[in-house]
């Protein structure tokens, strides 16, 4: 052991269980069986969890599923219906322009057949079935005008304008002639829509006006026809969905209520379950939809089944392991309370500080064992934790035990930190069940050192000793609770390796227990003495805090 590193002269004391647990579970280790059942029977309120802690707005009001999907299905419905009304209103001008277009095409036509040469001038002669046709209908103004070849006005509403001043003469597609194009045009307070037709030179060949210049004949009529019918296109596609529109609602409501009935269905199963009920919900009677909802409830409801049966379990465990050293310890009392010999008394009262050593401890290991469980149900992140300062100050404490007992202490490790992966509470608690087990079954005169060896992607942390060791058969068997080897000559209580496997489950870590290589049993030339002794290793293999992925 020369190797181990020294230990502090003044160890720091074991810190003393919270005194008002202890008073509880004492109380409850000596309650009558009745009102422990009823303790059992009482429910269980886990703390709130991390989620709900984050939660920045715990008391907010609760909001409507189904009003929800109800307004993002109606919101763009009363959303789209002014839109549509508009479009309809622009397609209904469309649709209302084109027969309109085309009377006035064929009116512009009729007038520019009027168009005559006569004594090499050019004449419009607007003959009586012309004026009926344009003016066939009296609830629309109608306005005509006939431009000569020298831009005179021949015939018509001098207020019309042209679609170029007169004199101009532009090469554009309103000019091309033989061909009506159409225009909106303002006259006073009157929209119009305008049909102009230039004429062909061939129409006035002969007159004395210039052959080069075209012709114009224009006809306007006013919009209130037009706007009237587009009105009426509109009244007819939108009236039907005043009406349309209610049914409508009303069948998406139906759907939505439709739809949610598997939710309220659920909800009765729910409700109509026994308080003890933690079995998963059967998810093959709901929608796919409630299918992720289901799992993460019933992933839910199997951790609370856990927690739950560890506590009642932790209670029934505690109330059983708590009724032999209470009642060593009444019977102690009572027995010192009879006796009138101070050697006897003192003798008496070694005996109750025994007893209460043995409880204190078996009590602790109890809590120790509670909040290893508790952890691994809802661990928290892992940590970077220094090893070797950790065991340091765990052989620390543990210093003066081993000096009243002649045991040599020792830790084993390098100069170098060794980080590894976990929570440092439970670690320390970890290391502290090993190292006490070790002492507690080590015989006077014996070693138990705690050594650490880093390797790669991870490190070894090994408690091994000099006693009698753990048989092959039974190593699997001293990891479960209140397990004991026969034949060992101490009074533990069964929890120290429990509680290491525990934290060990908790950290991913692999545990190993073996004979001691390094016993005085496996030198040569060992005593007899010696070779019932090969001692005991226990091995735990962390992730390394350095470790990559």
């Amino acid at each position: 052991m020369g190797e181990r590193h020294g230990l502090p002269a003044a160890p720091t004391p074991e810190p003393a269980p919270p005194p008002d647990l202890t008073a509880a579970y004492t109380a409850l280790a000596a309650a009558p069986p009745a009102n422990r059942a009823l303790l059992d029977e009482a429910p269980i309120r886990p703390a709130p969890s991390p989620a709900d802690e984050a939660d920045p707005n715990p008391q907010a009001a609760p909001y409507s599923l189904f009003g929800e999907i109800l307004d993002w299905m109606l919101a763009p419905l009363l959303l789209l219906w002014p839109m549509s009304i508009a479009v309809t209103y622009l397609v209904a001008q469309s649709i209302a322009n084109t027969p309109f277009d085309r009377a006035l095409e064929a009116t512009v036509r009729t007038l520019a057949q009027q168009v005559q040469v006569r004594d090499h001038r050019l004449v419009f002669d607007f003959t009586e079935a012309a004026r009926e046709i344009l003016h066939a209908d009296d609830a629309t103004g109608v306005y005509y005008q006939v431009w000569s070849a020298d831009g005179q006005v021949l015939s018509g509403d001098r207020n019309l304008a042209p679609p170029f001043p007169p004199g101009v003469h532009v090469e554009d597609e309103m000019t091309v002639r033989g061909i009506v194009r159409f225009r909106p045009e303002t006259m006073g307070d009157d929209q119009l829509r305008v049909a102009s037709l230039y004429l062909d030179p061939s129409v006035y060949a002969g007159a004395e006006e210039t052959a080069d210049a075209p012709v114009l004949v224009q006809v306007a009529e006013t919009l209130e026809k037009r706007a009237q019918l587009a009105s009426e296109i509109v009244k007819g596609v939108i009236l039907p969905q005043f009406l349309i529109l209610p049914i409508a609602v009303l069948l998406v409501w139906a759907g939505l209520s439709r739809g949610i009935l598997p939710l309220n269905q659920l909800q009765r199963r729910i409700r109509a379950r026994s308080p003890d009920d933690l079995s998963p919900i059967n998810p093959n009677d709901a929608p796919e939809e409630l299918l992720p909802l289901i799992e993460s409830f019933n992933d839910l409801l199997a951790r609370l089944d856990t927690t739950v049966t560890r506590q009642r379990r932790f209670i029934a465990d505690a109330a059983h392991q708590m009724k032999t050293p209470l009642a060593g310890l009444r019977t102690q009392a009572e027995l010192a309370l009879r006796e009138h010999d101070p050697a006897e008394l003192r003798r008496r009262l070694h005996n109750v500080a025994d007893s209460t050593d043995r409880a204190t401890r078996l009590i602790n290991q109890l809590l120790a064992l509670a909040r290893a469980e508790a952890q691994t149900v809802q661990a928290p992140p892992l940590e970077s934790v220094e090893l070797v300062g950790l065991a340091r100050d765990v052989v620390s404490d543990m210093f003066e035990r081993a000096l009243d007992k002649h045991i040599d202490l020792g830790l084993d490790a390098p100069d170098e930190p060794v980080p590894v992966l976990g929570m440092p509470v439970m670690l320390a608690e970890l290391v502290k069940n090993l190292v006490d087990n070790a002492l507690r079954y080590t015989p006077p005169g014996g070693a138990v050192t705690v050594r650490i060896t880093p390797g790669q992607g991870q490190a070894a942390l090994e408690v091994e000793d000099t006693g009698p060791g753990v048989p092959e058969a039974e190593r699997p068997l001293v990891f479960e609770r209140f397990y004991r080897v026969l034949g060992s000559g101490q009074d533990g209580s069964g929890l120290g390796l429990a509680i290491v496997r525990e934290i060990a489950v908790q950290h991913g870590a692999e545990i190993q227990l073996t004979f001691n290589p390094r016993a005085p049993a496996f030198r040569a030339g060992a005593t007899e003495d010696e070779l019932r002794l090969p001692g005991c290793l226990v091995s735990v293999t962390l992730r390394s805090a350095f470790e990559t992925t």
